[in-house]
């Protein structure tokens, strides 16, 4: 497992869903997914916690 940390190749906005997704060994696109249905949806304000972890990650 890599290190919890920004991704600074892998970016739209801020590269949390890039740092996400390279930590958890998962796809890119399936992380961006998962947050753009939960906007949506609204659950556990998506928004909120994208900020949040951009605050608490750093780029590696």
């Amino acid at each position: 497992m890599a290190k919890l940390s920004l991704s600074y190749h892998d970016k739209i906005i801020a590269g949390v869903c890039g740092g996400l997704a390279n930590h958890f060994g998962w796809d890119t696109t399936m992380v961006r997914v998962i947050f753009a249905i939960s906007a949506i949806i609204g659950f556990g304000s998506p928004g909120l916690v994208y900020l949040v972890l951009w605050l608490v990650m750093k780029y590696s």
